[in-house]
Protein backbone atom coordinates (compact mmCIF):
# COMPACT_ATOMS: atom_id res chain seq x y z
CA UNK A 1 0.00 0.00 0.00
CA UNK A 2 1.00 3.35 -0.38
CA UNK A 3 3.10 5.30 1.82
CA UNK A 4 2.76 9.13 1.46
CA UNK A 5 5.41 10.62 3.68
CA UNK A 6 4.77 14.48 5.34
CA UNK A 7 7.81 15.58 4.45
CA UNK A 8 9.44 18.35 2.43
CA UNK A 9 10.55 18.13 -1.70
CA UNK A 10 12.69 20.50 -3.46
CA UNK A 11 11.77 21.71 -5.67
CA UNK A 12 8.37 20.99 -5.95
CA UNK A 13 6.54 18.94 -8.11
CA UNK A 14 4.28 21.98 -9.34
CA UNK A 15 8.10 24.16 -9.32
CA UNK A 16 9.72 21.04 -11.46
CA UNK A 17 6.05 21.35 -13.76
CA UNK A 18 6.45 24.82 -14.29
CA UNK A 19 9.24 24.24 -16.49
CA UNK A 20 8.21 21.37 -18.22
CA UNK A 21 4.90 21.64 -19.21
CA UNK A 22 5.46 23.98 -21.83
CA UNK A 23 7.24 22.49 -23.73
CA UNK A 24 4.73 20.06 -23.99
CA UNK A 25 2.88 19.38 -27.08
CA UNK A 26 -0.65 19.05 -25.43
CA UNK A 27 0.20 22.10 -23.84
CA UNK A 28 -1.48 25.25 -24.54
CA UNK A 29 0.45 28.12 -24.16
CA UNK A 30 -0.46 31.27 -22.71
CA UNK A 31 1.32 34.77 -22.79
CA UNK A 32 2.47 33.86 -19.26
CA UNK A 33 4.20 31.23 -17.28
CA UNK A 34 2.23 28.48 -16.08
CA UNK A 35 0.44 29.58 -12.95
CA UNK A 36 -0.23 25.89 -11.62
CA UNK A 37 -2.18 24.48 -8.22
CA UNK A 38 -2.71 20.92 -7.78
CA UNK A 39 -6.54 19.93 -8.69
CA UNK A 40 -6.65 16.02 -7.93
CA UNK A 41 -5.10 12.47 -8.60
CA UNK A 42 -4.18 9.00 -7.44
CA UNK A 43 -2.07 6.68 -6.53
CA UNK A 44 -0.73 2.96 -7.96
CA UNK A 45 1.55 1.10 -6.06
CA UNK A 46 4.41 -0.79 -7.99
CA UNK A 47 4.39 -4.32 -6.24
CA UNK A 48 8.62 -4.28 -5.73
CA UNK A 49 8.01 -1.17 -3.93
CA UNK A 50 10.41 0.93 -5.79
CA UNK A 51 9.09 3.67 -7.97
CA UNK A 52 6.40 5.76 -6.79
CA UNK A 53 3.50 5.74 -9.53
CA UNK A 54 1.01 9.65 -9.26
CA UNK A 55 -1.86 10.36 -11.86
CA UNK A 56 -1.49 14.13 -11.17
CA UNK A 57 -4.04 16.81 -12.25
CA UNK A 58 -2.76 20.32 -12.34
CA UNK A 59 -4.29 23.06 -12.95
CA UNK A 60 -2.89 26.37 -14.87
CA UNK A 61 -4.55 29.53 -14.34
CA UNK A 62 -2.27 31.35 -16.88
CA UNK A 63 -4.56 32.07 -19.36
CA UNK A 64 -8.21 33.45 -20.19
CA UNK A 65 -9.81 30.64 -18.35
CA UNK A 66 -8.30 27.71 -16.42
CA UNK A 67 -7.11 24.40 -18.20
CA UNK A 68 -6.49 21.02 -16.39
CA UNK A 69 -3.86 18.95 -17.46
CA UNK A 70 -3.25 15.16 -16.54
CA UNK A 71 0.60 14.13 -15.57
CA UNK A 72 1.46 10.87 -14.39
CA UNK A 73 4.63 10.44 -12.88
CA UNK A 74 7.15 8.38 -11.47
CA UNK A 75 9.03 9.03 -8.25
CA UNK A 76 12.83 6.67 -8.81
CA UNK A 77 16.16 6.38 -6.75
CA UNK A 78 17.98 6.02 -9.34
CA UNK A 79 17.81 7.29 -12.95
CA UNK A 80 16.09 4.57 -15.30
CA UNK A 81 17.97 4.01 -18.20
CA UNK A 82 17.51 5.12 -21.44
CA UNK A 83 14.91 7.69 -19.99
CA UNK A 84 16.39 11.25 -20.16
CA UNK A 85 13.97 12.75 -22.76
CA UNK A 86 10.84 11.97 -20.77
CA UNK A 87 13.22 13.48 -17.09
CA UNK A 88 10.93 16.17 -15.67
CA UNK A 89 13.73 17.05 -13.11
CA UNK A 90 15.13 16.05 -9.72
CA UNK A 91 14.43 16.54 -6.31
CA UNK A 92 15.69 16.54 -2.59
CA UNK A 93 12.86 14.30 -0.91
CA UNK A 94 13.05 15.56 2.78
CA UNK A 95 13.38 11.28 3.77
CA UNK A 96 13.80 9.65 0.54
CA UNK A 97 17.13 11.59 -0.37
CA UNK A 98 17.09 12.15 -3.92
CA UNK A 99 14.62 11.19 -6.66
CA UNK A 100 14.52 11.38 -10.19
CA UNK A 101 10.82 12.33 -11.45
CA UNK A 102 9.64 11.22 -14.75
CA UNK A 103 6.66 11.65 -17.60
CA UNK A 104 4.72 8.17 -16.52
CA UNK A 105 3.76 6.66 -19.99
CA UNK A 106 7.89 6.86 -20.52
CA UNK A 107 8.09 4.00 -17.21
CA UNK A 108 7.80 0.83 -17.85
CA UNK A 109 6.72 0.10 -14.05
CA UNK A 110 3.89 2.99 -14.75
CA UNK A 111 2.73 0.89 -18.06
CA UNK A 112 2.65 -2.20 -16.32
CA UNK A 113 0.66 -0.73 -13.46
CA UNK A 114 -1.99 0.90 -15.53
CA UNK A 115 -2.39 -2.39 -17.21
CA UNK A 116 -2.54 -4.14 -14.33
CA UNK A 117 -5.35 -1.81 -13.15
CA UNK A 118 -7.44 -2.53 -16.28
CA UNK A 119 -7.02 -5.89 -15.53
CA UNK A 120 -9.11 -5.79 -12.00
CA UNK A 121 -5.16 -6.75 -10.67
CA UNK A 122 -4.23 -3.65 -8.84
CA UNK A 123 -6.11 -1.06 -6.29
CA UNK A 124 -6.25 3.05 -7.00
CA UNK A 125 -4.77 4.81 -3.90
CA UNK A 126 -5.45 7.77 -2.34
CA UNK A 127 -3.05 10.86 -3.78
CA UNK A 128 -2.43 12.24 -0.94
CA UNK A 129 -3.28 9.51 2.46
CA UNK A 130 -1.04 6.44 3.28
CA UNK A 131 -3.28 2.92 2.98
CA UNK A 132 -6.15 3.98 2.09
CA UNK A 133 -7.83 2.85 -1.31
CA UNK A 134 -9.55 5.48 -3.40
CA UNK A 135 -13.24 4.06 -4.73
CA UNK A 136 -13.76 6.85 -6.85
CA UNK A 137 -11.36 5.92 -9.55
CA UNK A 138 -12.80 3.41 -11.97
CA UNK A 139 -11.45 0.90 -14.30
CA UNK A 140 -13.80 -0.52 -16.80
CA UNK A 141 -13.28 -3.08 -20.03
CA UNK A 142 -15.71 -4.63 -22.34
CA UNK A 143 -16.07 -7.77 -22.77
CA UNK A 144 -13.60 -10.64 -21.91
CA UNK A 145 -9.95 -9.86 -20.85
CA UNK A 146 -6.90 -8.53 -22.34
CA UNK A 147 -3.89 -10.61 -22.74
CA UNK A 148 -0.98 -8.73 -22.79
CA UNK A 149 2.49 -9.97 -23.97
CA UNK A 150 5.35 -11.29 -21.41
CA UNK A 151 7.69 -7.99 -20.83
CA UNK A 152 5.33 -5.84 -23.22
CA UNK A 153 5.53 -2.67 -20.85
CA UNK A 154 9.26 -2.88 -21.43
CA UNK A 155 8.88 -2.81 -24.77
CA UNK A 156 6.42 0.16 -25.08
CA UNK A 157 6.69 2.91 -27.88
CA UNK A 158 5.56 6.36 -26.77
CA UNK A 159 4.05 9.29 -29.09
CA UNK A 160 3.20 12.32 -27.81
CA UNK A 161 0.94 14.35 -29.73
CA UNK A 162 -1.45 17.64 -29.38
CA UNK A 163 -4.40 14.88 -27.97
CA UNK A 164 -2.15 12.80 -25.87
CA UNK A 165 0.49 10.26 -25.46
CA UNK A 166 -0.23 6.69 -26.87
CA UNK A 167 1.57 3.81 -26.02
CA UNK A 168 1.91 0.82 -27.85
CA UNK A 169 2.50 -1.92 -25.67
CA UNK A 170 4.83 -4.63 -26.73
CA UNK A 171 4.57 -6.57 -30.33
CA UNK A 172 0.22 -6.87 -31.07
CA UNK A 173 -0.44 -6.08 -27.50
CA UNK A 174 -2.91 -3.00 -26.67
CA UNK A 175 -2.68 0.56 -26.92
CA UNK A 176 -3.28 2.96 -24.20
CA UNK A 177 -4.15 6.51 -24.65
CA UNK A 178 -3.00 8.72 -22.12
CA UNK A 179 -5.54 11.85 -21.78
CA UNK A 180 -3.24 14.88 -21.08
CA UNK A 181 -5.69 17.50 -21.24
CA UNK A 182 -8.76 17.12 -18.99
CA UNK A 183 -12.37 18.07 -20.45
CA UNK A 184 -15.04 16.98 -18.01
CA UNK A 185 -16.81 13.86 -19.37
CA UNK A 186 -13.81 13.57 -22.34
CA UNK A 187 -11.63 11.06 -22.90
CA UNK A 188 -8.78 10.44 -25.36
CA UNK A 189 -9.13 8.67 -28.39
CA UNK A 190 -12.49 7.23 -27.52
CA UNK A 191 -13.85 5.66 -30.93
CA UNK A 192 -13.70 2.31 -30.88
CA UNK A 193 -12.24 2.07 -27.27
CA UNK A 194 -12.22 -1.18 -25.18
CA UNK A 195 -11.74 -0.09 -21.70
CA UNK A 196 -10.87 2.86 -19.99
CA UNK A 197 -9.85 4.21 -16.14
CA UNK A 198 -11.98 7.53 -15.10
CA UNK A 199 -11.36 9.82 -12.23
CA UNK A 200 -12.11 13.40 -10.99
CA UNK A 201 -10.79 16.50 -10.60
CA UNK A 202 -11.46 19.90 -8.50
CA UNK A 203 -13.32 22.85 -9.95
CA UNK A 204 -13.05 26.58 -8.46
CA UNK A 205 -16.23 26.57 -7.33
CA UNK A 206 -15.27 23.43 -5.22
CA UNK A 207 -17.73 20.90 -7.30
CA UNK A 208 -15.74 18.28 -9.53
CA UNK A 209 -15.52 16.88 -13.01
CA UNK A 210 -15.11 13.35 -14.47
CA UNK A 211 -13.51 12.18 -17.74
CA UNK A 212 -10.90 9.37 -18.68
CA UNK A 213 -7.37 9.58 -17.97
CA UNK A 214 -6.20 6.66 -19.87
CA UNK A 215 -8.39 4.83 -22.64
CA UNK A 216 -7.54 1.33 -23.53
CA UNK A 217 -7.99 -0.26 -27.39
CA UNK A 218 -7.30 -3.59 -28.36
CA UNK A 219 -4.52 -2.98 -30.89
CA UNK A 220 -2.35 -0.07 -31.73
CA UNK A 221 -4.18 0.33 -34.79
Amino acid sequence: MSIIHKTTLTPTKLELLATWLPAQPWYAATQRAPELSKAGGFRLDDPKGEVGIEFMVVRDDSGDRPAWYHVPMTYRAAPLDGADPALIGTAEHGVLGRRWVYDGPHDPVFVAQVLALLQGRAEPQAQSVSHTPDPSVTAEVAGAGFDVPAGAAEASAVANGPDGTRLTVGDGGPALQVARVLRPESGAGTTGARGHVSAGWRLPDGGEARGRFVVLHDTAS
